[in-house]
């Protein structure tokens, strides 16, 4: 009796077992992404506990027809084009990269608010191909630069055009968003930076870009301290830009600081600072102004060799580094009126969850990256219709900090771990969310299209750490996949 009861036990055992095996083998299969595929055709759509939209299912514009101005003759034009190229870094190594026209950072874009723009981008001989994403600007749909979702690829001997009203101004940036977690990585990026319309931008007006070549954290392409002449009493206004995965911590020293404007935009009312650390997302922008004194500034990124350095004589003795606490964008300067806030009424409401777990991703087995649950493409898209007021949690539940980008829009941050912002308006379009905390975010519906909402440290959205917004009854004829050389991540 024992040994026929040990029997079944074991045929049970062994049942389990293949059934485990199978189940595990059909998580593997499903996880696996075909070689082209329409990022509309997976996941699910939350419509923010709002109505399904009458038009949602039409299909009644495709993202290609969300076009910036076609006609008229341009403002500012220019022409970038990708290639190879190694560069060589003021301490003598020699770094294999991607450039914009021979360089990285490419060439620095300065147009003026209101100015139509136009760029066209050239691929010399990037065998990956290549495109161009405005980030922080908030573009036609069309002009986004996503490969596979609102264009395709330029592949080598290719070009493309962009073209936009500059209707914003600020500091912002540009990169490929084709492979982007290794294009990025490797150079394939530049500032571009947006004036006033009119008036006379400051005296000295300088872009600060931070960028790691292999390993070795520059400022501007430069490992090493960079100087420069400045007369005391001259305005100066320096545009910080982390185009990195993770955090950088800038710091000033010799002089009072004002931060000026975040993402791209003014702050109210700032207040003078000193002995604090500017943490920039990665994907970010800190405008920092001051007066020249009569001694030596500096500007550096903590705990590296890259620093820029400005002195009456451009030769003066550096101040000692900076300790203090961080900058908090959530308190800093003074409240003004806004076009909604936290005790506006919502048409929708949508909660971005950022988890991990076991599982599979594209078949190949880990802990995964999860967004509400669901590992990619198993993620939500966010519906909306145009006009909406959107309210956007945004809860990060693991122990990796995740700058959140959402693409055509800039949302006002509500509140930090339910405590309200006090001080400026606090506009964003990317967001340093770190480990367990959460955030609310409010944002107009005002530029349709299909949106990618990701993690920029892109290793992360790589790894599946992406979503989308999605305007009701858009969709786009691009694919992504190696069929059609579009890899967006």
């Amino acid at each position: 009796m024992r040994a026929t009861v040990l029997k079944v036990l074991a045929a049970v055992g062994a049942l389990l077992a293949l059934a485990g095996l199978l189940a595990l083998g059909r998580m593997w299969w499903d996880s696996r992404l075909p070689s082209t595929y329409n990022v509309m055709d997976f996941g699910s759509h939350d419509f923010g506990g709002g109505a399904v939209p009458a038009g949602h299912h039409s299909g009644g514009v495709s993202v290609d027809g969300l076009k910036g101005p076609q006609g008229g003759a341009p403002d500012a034009r220019f022409t970038l084009t990708a290639k190879q190229g190694t560069m060589r870094l003021p301490s003598g190594r020699t770094i294999d990269a991607l450039t914009f026209d021979g360089k990285s950072p490419g060439p620095e874009l300065r147009v003026r608010r209101g100015d139509l723009v136009e760029v066209t981008l050239r691929n010399a001989d990037v065998d990956t191909g290549v495109t161009i994403h405005w980030h922080g600007v908030d573009v036609p749909n069309a002009e986004d630069g996503v490969a596979g979702v609102t264009q395709d690829a330029v592949m080598p001997g290719g070009s493309y055009t962009y073209r936009f009203r500059a209707e914003q101004q600020g500091t912002f940036w540009y990169h490929t968003h084709q492979s982007s977690a290794k294009e990025v990585r490797r150079g394939l990026l530049g500032a571009l930076v947006i004036e006033p319309s009119a008036g006379a931008a400051a005296p000295v007006d300088l872009v600060a870009l931070a960028h790691d070549y292999e390993g070795t954290p520059t400022l501007n392409g430069a490992d090493r301290v960079t100087k420069r002449r400045v007369a005391p009493g001259t305005p100066v206004r320096l545009r910080l830009v982390n185009t990195d995965n993770t955090p950088q911590r800038f710091t000033v020293a010799g002089t009072p600081f004002r931060v000026l404007a975040v993402d791209g935009t003014d702050v109210n009312e700032p207040q003078p600072l000193e002995n604090t650390r500017l943490v920039v997302a990665g994907g970010g922008r800190y405008d920092v102004g001051f007066t020249m004194p009569a001694s030596a500034v500096e500007l550096a990124l903590q705990d590296t060799n890259a620093a820029l350095a400005l002195s009456p004589d451009g030769r003066g003795d550096l101040p000692p580094p900076t300790s203090g606490s961080d900058f908090d964008p959530a308190v800093y300067g003074r409240p003004r009126p806004t076009p909604f806030d936290a005790q506006s009424r919502f048409d929708r409401t949508f909660v971005l969850k950022v988890g991990r777990k076991p599982g599979f991703y594209d078949g190949r087995p880990g802990i995964q990256w999860t967004i509400n649950g669901g590992i990619y493409p198993d993620v939500p898209s966010f519906v909306v219709e145009e006009g909406d007021l959107v309210k956007l949690s945004v809860e990060n539940d693991t122990d990796s900090v995740h700058p959140m980008h959402l693409h055509g829009h800039h949302a006002l941050v509500l509140s930090r771990d339910e405590q309200a912002v006090t001080g400026s308006p606090w506009w964003t379009d990317t967001l340093s969310v770190e480990p367990n905390e959460r955030y609310e975010l409010a944002f107009r519906a005002d530029n349709p299209g299909l949106w990618m909402d990701h993690c920029h440290n892109l290793k992360h959205a790589a790894d599946g750490l992406t979503m989308h917004v999605v305007y009701a009854g858009v969709t786009t004829p691009f694919r992504v996949g190696g069929g059609v050389h579009n890899h967006p991540e």
